[in-house]
């Protein structure tokens, strides 16, 4: 058992950042067994931590990450100009302080960012997997980041925290694994997606699937279905945010380059020129074949159906559990989170439920948010279960 080490830079007391952070990865030789029936001989997932694991090895707190996230949620790479994608959540004296706590992320099973995924070698062929990659639940996922955790040494889990995708993981992980995880907060999320939003996944699917360049998944690293892909991800973008906070942004504001008198396909008003820059960055970063796999894993999620009902799904949990819904998310809408709170309390669980009126939208976990960091820190650094004032 390999103890778990720090992969940061000592930050300054004053500056609230983990500092440089470089991502590491854990190998699995032994075969894996996805809930599909099919093996692999083995895994790469990639990972980060900050902080330090304690003596007792039972103060780790787990991020796990939503569907376009991966493994780097705080600090710098070298050469970086914007820090992991929570970073303002997680450091020294934040949210999740890791003065006390030694933070792991990884990159999930089936990713594209490092760990084993659609995009990665077949020893077999010595090509990318493609479709040929076996089918990933987010239970997979959670099963093989318990492999990981065990690689470094912890005990128990003191939390695991997510938003969206990570937020189903956190539900798993309390079913799966009851008596290792302590805690659980779950962000925008759902024990099952809506039809809605399943007919969302499938409209990003078929753009990439309709692509001549995704040629049945088989493409080289460097092409693949890039228009297909940028499409999926501006469709998508836009569930995540909100009408509101779309028309603070951009309203109906013209591009200054725009002919205002032309009547023309050409891009003219500033937000068609925002999500043409979230599909071309995506396109960029992030494997068409695992956002196909990915999404597809969001949709097989429905925690009642694989136990008989909601209650029943959470019969083992022992963690104490935090779910907060966002008032203008309508992708996980709050009835879902509060459902979710509900069903915890029916089968005799410790659970709490908040709901912050917030107008940015599904992404609000992800923003700038000081009741959000309250949130976090109370639930967190307090010893003793405390039942948050918010109605139900």
């Amino acid at each position: 058992m390999k103890p778990a080490e720090s992969t940061v830079s000592p930050p300054s007391a004053e500056s609230g950042e983990v500092g440089l952070v470089e991502p590491h990865d854990f190998h699995h030789r032994a075969p894996f067994t996805f809930d599909s029936g099919q093996t692999l001989p083995g895994f790469t997932l990639r990972y980060e931590t900050y902080g330090q694991l304690n003596a007792t090895r039972d103060n780790t707190v787990l991020i796990c990450h939503a569907l376009s996230g991966d493994h780097h949620c705080a600090g710098l790479h070298p050469g970086d100009r914007k820090p992991g994608w929570w970073n303002n959540i997680i450091g020294p004296g934040k949210a999740v302080d890791t003065r006390r706590f030694f933070v792991v992320c990884a990159n999930v099973l089936g990713g594209c960012v490092g760990s084993t995924g659609p995009s990665s070698t077949n020893p077999e062929t010595g090509r990318p997997y493609g479709v040929a990659f076996p089918f990933v639940t987010i239970r997979d996922m959670v099963r093989s980041q318990k492999l990981l955790l065990d690689h470094l040494g912890v005990v128990s889990l003191y939390a695991t925290i997510g938003g969206s995708m990570g937020g189903m993981m956190v539900l798993q992980w309390g079913i799966e694994f009851p008596q290792f995880t302590r805690r659980m907060l779950a962000m925008a999320t759902t024990a099952r997606e809506s039809a809605q939003a399943i007919a969302f996944n499938e409209v990003g699917r078929q753009a990439i699937m309709q692509d001549p360049a995704w040629n049945h998944g088989d493409y080289p690293r460097d092409g693949g279905p890039r228009v297909g892909l940028a499409i999926a991800r501006m469709m998508a973008h836009i569930t995540y945010l909100s009408d509101a906070s779309m028309d603070r942004k951009f309203g109906r504001r013209k591009k200054e380059t725009a002919d205002r008198t032309a009547y023309t396909f050409d891009m003219q008003f500033e937000v068609e020129s925002y999500l043409r820059h979230q599909g071309e960055s995506f396109i960029n970063r992030f494997d068409a074949n695992s956002y196909l796999y990915i999404t597809r894993a969001l949709d097989h999620f429905d925690l009642a159906a694989a136990h008989g009902s909601l209650e029943q799904a959470f019969a083992a949990v022992e963690a104490e559990t935090l779910v907060v819904g966002f008032t203008s998310d309508w992708l996980f809408p709050c009835e879902q989170n509060r459902a979710v709170t509900l069903a915890l309390l029916r089968a005799g669980k410790r659970a709490s439920y908040a709901e912050l009126s917030m107008d940015l939208g599904h992404d609000s976990f992800l923003l700038e948010s000081p009741q959000l960091y309250d949130l976090v820190r109370g639930f967190l650094e307090r010893d003793q279960p405390y039942v948050f004032d918010f109605a139900i």
